[in-house]
């Protein structure tokens, strides 16, 4: 009988493949049974499962995605919903979500807002739209009611860049890195210290650059250095709006010794106005930039480093965790900054290390 069995179901895989009919068939069992094993269901004997395992091994079953999708009732897919993932602050987290997500189950889809409006849109509609088991938001603060919307359509949330109580995050502490980027240039003994940055307020609710801010007056005070306003520029976000900053902060009757840009995409353009004037890095004027991109290597730029790359992974950790099962609490994961020392506020005398 047994050999009739098997028989039936070779004449079935020439023709259609192995189907979940024929592993319970060959153990002996119900298909529910078949499946429970292949949930690890502990709703199943240990006798019974190693009967259905080497059903499984001999036949050489692999189920359908398709039907274990619909089985445990998830799409196995994440949304990505990041602004401007063209520049390298985020294509750095993105490369970490991506290698993340190869070593698990699920695919990715991306949504790239660059428009305020469009953020608003997805997040209106994507936790409705039963395509995801989870979304990962870069960057990007939601609202209490946005928290709202996403807990009553029952979706898994992430932040990652970003901030919500209610929400578990992964983020840096932008405070303590234009505090130690602002403190550098006081040990090094600079006192006319000016600070770059794109605007304190931004309509979609970044915090970077007023984290940044607060721990550059955080910085200043605790060194008795008076505040001066003309010494605060900004602008939307780019080498040239930079570059543009730093010839006014050159202009000043008294312009400052040093810069502290708060992404290292400002700090470029700075010294790309600091060095047509004339003026030697780090003699003249010492800059400081902000993130650790490729580029700021080569250019022997000071900056303070932060983990793109491991925040994007970590954020995909936290929320396949969440899918599977949701924690009692919002996580908050707090990953390190370094202020990587370079030409740009040393000269010569740089670590090497730092090299």
């Amino acid at each position: 009988m047994v050999y009739w069995k098997r028989f039936q179901i070779l004449v079935r895989e020439m023709f259609m493949g192995v189907t979940i009919y024929d592993v319970a068939k060959l153990a002996g069992v119900g298909i529910g049974t078949v499946s429970r094993v292949l949930n690890n269901s502990p709703q199943v004997s240990e006798a019974t499962r190693q009967k259905v395992l080497a059903a499984i091994e001999e036949l050489n079953y692999h189920p359908s995605p398709i039907a274990k999708r619909l089985s445990l009732r998830r799409t196995f897919t994440i949304g990505v919903i990041t602004p401007f993932f063209t520049r390298p602050a985020f294509i750095g987290r993105l490369r970490g979500v991506e290698a993340a997500l190869t070593e698990s189950e699920y695919d990715l889809v991306l949504y790239n807002v660059e428009t305020t409006d469009k953020r608003d849109a997805c997040f209106r509609e994507l936790p409705i739209s039963q395509r995801f088991d989870g979304l990962l938001l870069i960057a990007l603060p939601p609202t209490d009611e946005d928290v709202a919307h996403f807990r009553q359509a029952g979706i898994p949330v992430v932040l990652v860049d970003a901030y919500h109580p209610a929400l578990s995050h992964v983020v840096i502490d932008d405070v303590k890195g234009g505090y130690v980027a602002t403190k550098h240039l006081i040990e090094l003994g600079h006192a006319r210290i000016a600070y770059i940055s794109d605007p304190l307020e931004s309509p979609f609710r970044f915090t970077s650059s007023l984290h940044r801010y607060q721990g550059y007056r955080q910085a200043l005070d605790e060194a008795g250095i008076p505040f001066r306003v003309e010494y605060h520029c900004w602008a939307e976000h780019g080498e040239e709006q930079a570059r543009d900053m730093a010839r006014r902060l050159l202009d000043l009757d008294e312009p400052p010794t040093a810069i502290f840009a708060a992404s290292d995409t400002q700090a470029i353009g700075a010294m790309e106005a600091i060095r047509e004037r004339g003026l030697r890095i780090p003699q003249d004027v010492a800059l400081v930039g902000y993130d650790d991109i490729e580029v700021s290597r080569y250019l022997g730029l000071t900056t303070v480093r932060q983990p793109f790359f491991e925040s994007g992974v970590k954020g995909v950790e936290v929320l396949l965790q969440a899918i599977d099962h949701s924690p009692d609490k919002p996580l908050r994961i707090e990953l390190p900054i370094e202020l990587i020392r370079r030409r740009s506020t040393l000269g010569d005398a740089v670590p090497p290390e730092h090299r």
